[in-house]
Formats: C-alpha cells, sequence, structure tokens
C-alpha cells in the first residue's frame, strides 16, 4: 500500500519548519519512517527547517518568527509554549502541533472537532495522565503520606493539572507538597526544600525546562533518595524510577498523518484535533535498586516497559 502511495508524490519540493523544545533523534526517525509510508521523503520532496529552544521557554517566540520568515508550507511544534509562539507568528501558515495537553483551553482551536483556524494536531490526556501518575506512586510506595510535586506555575496548564492531581491525592489521603521550578536555577534549591520538608516521593510534570535538565534532575532526586515518577519518558532512560506518559508513537503518527493530508491540500481547520489514548508505563529496576526500594509485582506487570 505504502508503494502505492508513494509512487504519487507531487514534484514540488516542500519546506516545513519544525520547532522544539529539545532535539529528539527519536522522534526525528518515527516521524521520517511514517512520512516515507505516506509518500514523503526528506531531500527529495520535503525538506526540513529544524530550531530548539534547548529547554529556554523564552527562545521560542524569536525562533518560531525565524521559521515564520523562511515561509515554510508548514510548520510542526512539539509543545504547548512553542505552539502558543507560533500562533502569535503567523495565522496563515498551517501549524501541526504534537503534546499539547489542552489546546482549546491553550485557545490553539475554538474546539477539538472544529478547530477553526491554522491550527490542528495531537493531543496530549492532559490532567488524566496526572490523576494516574498520583496513583502510581501511592502504589509504588505505599506508605507514602506526604509526595511532593514538581510545577511550573507559570504554565497556565500546570496549574489546572495540579488541581486535578491535588484531588486525587486527598481522595487517597494524601498530602500534596507544591514546590516550584521557572527555570534552572530553581532545580537544586526546590529539591533541598523536598529534603527539610521531609516529603517521602516526587511527581515532576514534564516541561521544557524537565526535559532539557533531565540528568540533573535525576540526580538531585536520587540524591534525596525520592521515589519519582515523571511526565516523559526521556527521565526514566535517563535513570529515572518511572514514568507515564502519552505513546509517543502514537502522536507522532497523527502528526504525520496530518503533514501529508495539509501537504496535499486539506486545511487544518477541517482537521479535528486528535488525542493520542494510549498510554505507557516505564519502570527502572536499576534506579529502584539504587534507592533501596522494591518495586511491587503488580506494577511490573503493568508495565510496557521494564529497563534492567
Amino acid at each position: 500500500m505504502a508503494l502505492a502511495v508513494e509512487a504519487q508524490p507531487p514534484a514540488k519540493v516542500y519546506r516545513i519548519g519544525w520547532l522544539s523544545n529539545t532535539p529528539s533523534p527519536q522522534v526525528n526517525e518515527v516521524l521520517l519512517q511514517n512520512l516515507h509510508e505516506l509518500g514523503w521523503v526528506e531531500g527529495r520532496n520535503i525538506v526540513f527547517e529544524r530550531r530548539s529552544v534547548e529547554g529556554r521557554i523564552e527562545r521560542f517566540p524569536a525562533l518560531a518568527g525565524e521559521l515564520v520568515q523562511l515561509k515554510p508550507d508548514l510548520i510542526v511544534v512539539w509543545s504547548t509554549a512553542g505552539t502558543a509562539s507560533a500562533q502569535k507568528a503567523t495565522t496563515t501558515i498551517p501549524i501541526v502541533f504534537g503534546d499539547v495537553g489542552d489546546p482549546v483551553g491553550s485557545g490553539f482551536v475554538a474546539s477539538l472537532a472544529r478547530p477553526g483556524g491554522n491550527i490542528t494536531g495531537s493531543a496530549g490526556l492532559g490532567g488524566a495522565l496526572h490523576v494516574k501518575m498520583v496513583e502510581l506512586l501511592k502504589e509504588t510506595v505505599p506508605e507514602v503520606a506526604r509526595p511532593a510535586v514538581l510545577w511550573n506555575p507559570g504554565f497556565a496548564i500546570h496549574t489546572e493539572f495540579l488541581k486535578q492531581a491535588e484531588t486525587t491525592a486527598r481522595a487517597l489521603g494524601l498530602t500534596l507538597q507544591r514546590f516550584e521550578a521557572r527555570g534552572a536555577e530553581d532545580l537544586e534549591g526546590a529539591f533541598a526544600a523536598m529534603a527539610r520538608a521531609r516529603v517521602q516521593a516526587v511527581v515532576v510534570f514534564a516541561q521544557p525546562l524537565i526535559l532539557a535538565r533531565r540528568a540533573q534532575v535525576v540526580k538531585l532526586a536520587d540524591e534525596k533518595r525520592l521515589p519519582a515518577i515523571y511526565g516523559h519518558h526521556s527521565l526514566t532512560e535517563a535513570g529515572g524510577l518511572m514514568s507515564y506518559s502519552g505513546s509517543l508513537p502514537d502522536q507522532v503518527r497523527i502528526v504525520a498523518r496530518y503533514i501529508d493530508r495539509i501537504l496535499r491540500g486539506t486545511r487544518p481547520a477541517d482537521l479535528p484535533v486528535e488525542r493520542a489514548t494510549r498510554v505507557t508505563l516505564v519502570v527502572n529496576l536499576k534506579a529502584a535498586r539504587a534507592i533501596g526500594l522494591t518495586l511491587p509485582p503488580s506494577l511490573l506487570l503493568r508495565a510496557d516497559r521494564v529497563i534492567e
């Protein structure tokens, strides 16, 4: 089937802008594979202009503007902050986003079914993901009573996620302690404050800062011997204890399909925002041993991936 489609690509070489928090070879590889199956080959009928803020979200407006000046046929953005900058930079160039928690609440689209503008894409699971993170942490550390949450109050979406996580925590008999991280300079202080507050575990919300500083974040949690659950799998791969997040391949597949449809003439306004419903749980046994934690067999059986 892929061969039949591949025989039909247009002669024009399309330019695609790419804006992300950090470079991700995994996302790039999966996206190019999906696009190839749809008849698009980098260097033949599509070219990418890639830009990354390297975890410094204040750079998004400048890089979004830089991409718009190149007059691409389409811009792909990974993150809520990046999508907001791209939206301000252009109302005419099609934008496809990936991993946005609340595209309606963020003002990117009128509704999931009818985006209504030049933006569409793949939405994350939002607050439901963070509710489950609290539940998984309680299952992993049954004796926990005072877990921490590391979040960024500068993100409106984090405020909403936090409300839902706190509601779940109260239902489980937990007191969720808030610790802020707006910038890299806040990380060490946040974990030091957790130690002083004698919290017993930590839920880490995903954000550009956390992804860019994942090795530091994992190291700080380990130094404080804090069982941690992260909202992005790259933290577990960097040595963190466990992560729970949306399926990256599913989100990339949606983005690739929308790139294909827009380049072939469909308007973003006519493409409903899709929510990637699959989630994956990754646990790291080496990390558990390092802090003297025995993971429940029930958790290991449910894990989609176990890092030895």
